[in-house]
């Protein structure tokens, strides 16, 4: 399974990046308007982030390139769920470092997050759907969170620092 980094780019939208086998990076830049940039970037080896490649995708050739690719149907559906209005839905990879790591997930709204929901905690290979509150999380599971976007912030600065606080809605909770 490929290792993807999923970035916020507050004001811009989201990059999707990750490692090929023979070192080379690729994302893309999945924009607000739609549009989509997919980039290659140059070896680790040389040292340089210089990017090799930049071709920007209309959301209708976004589209075709990933069924090109083997894209999924799933993928679209979560787009169209993601694009409902003062839902959002977003994943939060767990750090060494972030306050929950080697804690159970616990109840939202127990730390003052009302309206949230744990969708799935992914590890691995696997999915584990509907977690409940004594589920442990540990480094690099992905915790698939729904709810307001206000919320989803909240949650994701709990998860990191073990405290509640408000996130403005353009901050990054993704990593």
């Amino acid at each position: 399974m490929v290792d993807v980094r999923r970035v916020k780019l507050p004001g811009v939208g989201v990059l999707h990046s990750f490692i090929t086998d023979d070192g080379g990076k690729v994302g893309v830049i999945a924009h607000r308007s739609g549009h989509s940039d997919l980039i290659t970037f140059s070896d680790d080896e040389d040292g340089s982030d210089a990017t090799k490649v930049s071709l920007r995708l209309s959301e209708d050739e976004a589209h075709t390139l990933a069924e090109l690719l083997g894209g999924t149907r799933i993928t679209e559906s979560l787009t169209a769920l993601d694009q409902l209005p003062g839902l959002s839905i977003d994943w939060f990879t767990v750090d060494y470092e972030d306050h929950i790591a080697g804690q159970p997930l616990g109840d939202p709204a127990e730390h003052g997050i009302i309206g949230l929901t744990v969708v799935a905690v992914v590890r691995g290979e696997s999915t584990n759907p509907a977690p409940a509150a004594d589920f442990r999380v540990f480094p690099g599971d992905i915790l698939v969170v729904a709810g307001s976007p206000e919320k989803v912030a909240k949650a994701f600065s709990f998860f990191r620092t073990g405290e509640a606080k408000k996130a403005p809605v353009d901050a990054s909770p993704g990593n």
